[in-house]
């Protein structure tokens, strides 16, 4: 089976052991990858679509809360990466993407000092009128996390800094013991051989 076919049936076996409280699962995933949900604080369902999306990432990332005027827009995980938008209501629709992969391309990028333990971060700015456009990168064993922007307001390094703050990042090993809680040890986030770092 492939990778995205069993994060869809881990996702489901996941949905009814927690009393399926969410939307159905699919490669287009509606409800937010919230970091912590419910009164448990567990991972949302996907952001484990995510990790098994990107099986050699070592962390992945998560909406943690947003600014207001910022909401979750949709969710797409398949073989090899993961992404999901953020709207705006200042700066419209899909002003913030957010990528997981196995690595990026950061030609042209800058390396400032990081906002995030134990990971490298790099920034890259394509446009600054009438629309301020990059992609901020931070990379990390087994992975990349991009924020693709594209911002039309007024106040454009507010909002940018804003948002990412409210993208959060959790450690591989937290949702594999997450999965092996969730399904009474039948289950791990990875299969058996695959080819993820160790948590």
């Amino acid at each position: 089976m492939s990778r995205a076919p069993r994060a869809a049936a881990l996702a489901a076996t996941l949905t009814l052991a927690l009393g399926g409280c969410v939307a159905p699962v699919s490669s287009s995933f509606g409800a937010a990858p919230g970091c912590s949900i419910g009164d448990d604080g567990k991972a949302a369902n996907g952001v484990l679509l995510m990790a098994q999306a990107v099986p050699t990432a070592s962390r992945v990332p998560c909406v943690q809360g947003l600014p207001l005027g910022w909401h979750f827009a949709g969710l797409e995980a398949r073989n090899g990466e993961a992404r999901f938008w953020l709207d705006s209501d200042r700066d419209g629709a899909r002003a913030i993407e957010v990528r997981l992969s196995a690595d990026c391309r950061t030609d042209g990028a800058t390396e400032i000092p990081s906002d995030r333990d134990g990971m490298r971060r790099l920034e890259r700015v394509t446009e600054v009128t009438p629309q301020y456009r990059g992609s901020r990168f931070y990379l990390f064993t087994g992975g990349c996390l991009t924020l693709v922007f594209t911002l039309s307001g007024d106040n454009r390094g507010e909002p940018l800094a804003l948002a990412s703050q409210g993208i959060g990042v959790l450690r591989r090993g937290q949702l594999d013991d997450q999965v092996r809680a969730e399904t009474g040890g039948r289950l791990g986030l990875d299969p058996p051989g695959a080819d993820g770092d160790p948590p």
